[in-house]
């Protein structure tokens, strides 16, 4: 692909946590590189919106209310994607939950609850993709640098995130050649997430970063794209830091 741009023109995207920071660029750019996109999220008023911002005509977006702690839904989205848009060609898992907690504070239900969004979500929106995904097509996880070295107040997160990278690799293995299957491993990106974390310790983890700042949205999502795109056709199964510098694996 020499020379040429990334183009998903005609192709289709189905993206969960569609809401959150992250995915609403990720969404953003897929739109303008000319593809159609499904949104999904709990939040169904936030998607609404965001459909309507990022493209009026509502003829290349899906909005659909989708839990992924629950398989039905992941079915569903699937089976509406298929129906609107003939099939999926590309998935980006960004559903997530991040709270802080020690693990000897840790409850039960906390434990339970990020599990449940963080890696079972994860593997039934993985699942109910198969028999739906296009051949060349290619699944994004969305993992996080936690996954690699854990993170302090964040051990459920942590722990599901580890899961996702390993999940990644296994559906690498099993569903090649048709499909691809990659992680993307965020470190600290501007946005609602981060800022507790930052009131605390930015300027130590500042300093710890090489490149002394904060990661963009946009920054992540172009890194998602290149995975999803042509321009990866020979990388499978394998996690993409986006950390500037402040974890290196």
């Amino acid at each position: 692909m020499s020379g040429e741009g990334i183009d998903f023109t005609g192709q289709t995207l189905l993206v969960t946590g569609a809401s959150g920071t992250i995915c609403r660029e990720v969404a953003k750019l897929y739109l303008g590189l000319g593809g159609n996109v499904v949104l999904t999220d709990l939040d169904v008023p936030a998607l609404t919106a965001l459909a309507a911002s990022l493209d009026p005509s509502g003829n290349r977006v899906l909005v659909i209310r989708h839990d992924v702690t629950n398989p039905a839904d992941a079915e569903a989205a699937f089976a509406a994607a298929v129906k609107r848009f003939g099939g999926v060609d590309h998935l980006v898992t960004g559903a997530g939950l991040y709270r802080d907690r020690t693990i000897a504070e840790m409850s039960d239900a906390e434990w339970k609850q990020s599990l449940g969004i963080n890696l079972d979500g994860v593997f039934y929106t993985c699942r109910a993709a198969i028999p739906h995904l296009n051949e060349g097509a290619a699944i994004v996880n969305i993992a996080s640098m936690a996954g690699h070295r854990g993170s302090h107040t964040h051990g459920h997160y942590a722990a599901a995130k580890g899961g996702v990278l390993t999940l990644t690799r296994t559906l690498a293995l099993e569903l090649a050649p048709k499909i691809r299957v990659n992680a993307i491993s965020p470190g600290l990106i501007d946005g609602p997430m981060v800022q507790p974390l930052l009131a605390v310790r930015g300027p130590l983890l500042m300093q710890q970063t090489p490149l002394r700042r904060l990661g963009t949205p946009a920054e992540v999502a172009r890194a998602i794209a290149f995975l999803c795109s042509g321009w990866a056709s020979f990388i499978t199964g394998e996690a993409l830091h986006v950390n500037g510098g402040l974890f290196m694996d």
